[in-house]
């Protein structure tokens, strides 16, 4: 069940993205981002943040909005502390992407799953971001 929401939502999220217009070739979002996120910065993080997303942070699953999400965020690195982020593994198309990452924090490993969509020219924005613990 929980692997057909995993795809359930990457198909609607895909179909929300179609037709948008593509960042330029190379263009890694999750540059900026993952630095964003070793940093423990929830602020800067959050202008990456679609104005309405879904986040998971730990068990709690919430449809929120940009400053909600950032306060959410905020509480978890206050909490957990980053002290290494990294990449594991990226796909998608030109104006859609994802991205699986492993985080040490606060002496604890978490899996963080970020998908970004880019719509128009505001570029691309987080739709979904998820941290949980490493099993």
């Amino acid at each position: 069940m929980k692997r057909f929401l995993k795809i359930a939502f990457v198909a609607v999220a895909m179909t929300i993205c179609l037709g948008a217009k593509a960042q330029p070739e190379g263009y890694d979002v999750f540059s900026p981002i993952g630095k964003y996120i070793m940093k423990g910065d929830a602020d800067a993080l959050s202008k990456w943040f679609a104005d309405n997303l879904e986040i998971s942070i730990l068990t709690n699953t919430a449809d929120a909005s940009r400053a909600q999400a950032r306060q959410i965020v905020k509480a978890f690195f206050e909490n957990y502390t980053p002290r290494s982020f990294s990449i594991t593994h990226t796909a998608g198309r030109a104006n859609m992407k994802y991205a699986l990452a492993f985080m040490n924090a606060g002496g604890e490993m978490f899996m963080v799953t970020i998908f970004a969509c880019s719509k128009g020219e505001d570029g691309y924005r987080i739709q979904q971001f998820k941290i949980e613990r490493a099993m």
